[in-house]
C-alpha cells in the first residue's frame, strides 16, 4: 500500500483549506458546509483506497457526483452545491501548489431550475399571525422577519440592547459589518409584549430569544417552531427565509429605492436585491403592504 505523504493527504489537504476560510472570515455556516462537502468526497474516496490529493481524478468526482444523485437520491440542487464545495477545494490545492492540475475543472454541475423565492400573500401573512398570535416569542420572531427582513441567524442574535426606539440595531457577526434597520411599530409592539410579559427571567444571556430555561433560541430551534406555525396555518411549500423575501418584494412594491432596500437588509452586492424586481413585476394586483396589516 501506498504511504500517504502528510503534506499531500487529502485530510491534510482539507485542513489546510478549513484554516484558509477561517483566515478570510467566512461564517461558521459556510465553513461547517465546506468540511461536510469534503469530508464526503474523502470517505468516498478512502472507499476505493484514495487518500492522496495529487491521486483523485475528474473520473473519481464524477464517480462521487453519480453516487449521490442516483444512490444517496440527492437533490440535483444539494449535488451542484457539493460541487460548489469540492471545486472550491480543487481550486485553493491548485493555487498552493498541492496538485498539479485541478480535476474538477472537467466535471460539470447537474442542471438545475432555478425556482423564484416563494413570497408571501396578505392573506398568507395574516394566516401565519393569527396562527401564532398566543405565542408572543414566535409572534414577535415572525414580525421582525416579515416587517424588518432580518436573517433568522440576526434574530438569533438579536441582544436586548440592540433594540432602541425606532431602530434596530444589527451588531457585526463573522463576514457580515453591522448595521441599523428602521423598526416600524407592529414589530416593535411584538418583541416588546414578548420581552415583558413572556420572555423568561435570566442571567445565563441576553439575548433577546430564549427557551423556558433560559437559554438562547438557537436558529435550529426557531426555524422548528416557525415551521409548526406554516403548517398551522396552512401556508405551503414556503419556508422561513420566505419572510425575508416577502419584506424585500413588499418594499419594492412601496417604492422604496433599490440601493435603500439592499442596505436595510444587508446584502453585500445591489444585484443579490435586483433579482426581485422581475417578481414585483409578475405580482401586479397583489400587492403587499406590511404595515397596515
Amino acid at each position: 500500500m501506498k504511504k500517504t505523504d502528510n503534506l499531500t493527504s487529502l485530510v491534510k489537504a482539507q485542513e489546510r483549506f478549513v484554516a484558509h476560510l477561517k483566515a478570510q472570515k467566512r461564517s461558521t455556516n459556510t465553513i461547517i458546509a465546506y468540511q461536510n462537502d469534503i469530508g464526503q468526497l474523502i470517505s468516498f474516496l478512502a472507499e476505493r483506497n484514495i487518500k492522496e490529493a495529487g491521486e483523485v481524478s475528474a473520473a473519481h468526482i464524477e464517480d462521487f457526483k453519480k453516487d449521490l444523485l442516483t444512490g444517496k437520491k440527492y437533490t440535483k440542487k444539494t449535488v451542484s452545491r457539493k460541487l460548489n464545495s469540492i471545486k472550491s477545494f480543487f481550486r485553493f490545492l491548485k493555487d498552493n501548489g498541492v496538485v498539479a492540475e485541478d480535476p474538477s475543472l472537467k466535471v460539470a454541475h447537474p442542471k438545475v431550475s432555478q425556482k423564484p423565492p416563494r413570497i408571501l400573500s396578505s392573506l398568507e401573512y395574516r394566516a401565519l399571525r393569527d396562527a401564532c398570535r398566543n405565542d408572543s416569542r414566535a409572534y414577535a420572531i415572525v414580525e421582525l422577519m416579515l416587517q424588518a427582513g432580518l436573517r433568522i441567524s440576526e434574530v438569533a442574535n438579536l441582544e436586548l440592547n440592540d433594540i432602541t426606539e425606532n431602530t434596530i440595531i444589527v451588531r457585526a457577526y463573522e463576514s457580515h459589518p453591522q448595521r441599523v434597520v428602521p423598526l416600524n411599530r407592529a414589530a416593535k409592539e411584538a418583541v416588546k409584549r414578548y420581552i415583558e410579559n413572556d420572555r423568561p427571567k435570566t442571567n445565563r444571556t441576553k439575548k433577546i430569544f430564549v427557551t423556558k430555561t433560559g437559554r438562547p433560541l438557537l436558529v435550529r430551534n426557531i426555524r422548528n417552531n416557525l415551521n409548526r406555525y406554516f403548517d398551522l396555518a396552512g401556508i405551503k411549500n414556503a419556508y422561513v427565509n420566505n419572510l425575508r423575501d416577502t419584506f424585500v418584494v413588499s418594499q419594492l412594491e412601496a417604492n422604496v429605492p433599490l440601493n435603500v432596500i439592499s442596505q436595510i437588509i444587508g446584502h453585500k452586492r445591489i444585484s443579490s436585491t435586483e433579482k426581485y424586481l422581475a417578481l414585483v413585476k409578475n405580482r401586479e394586483g397583489e400587492k403587499i403592504k406590511l404595515k397596515e396589516l
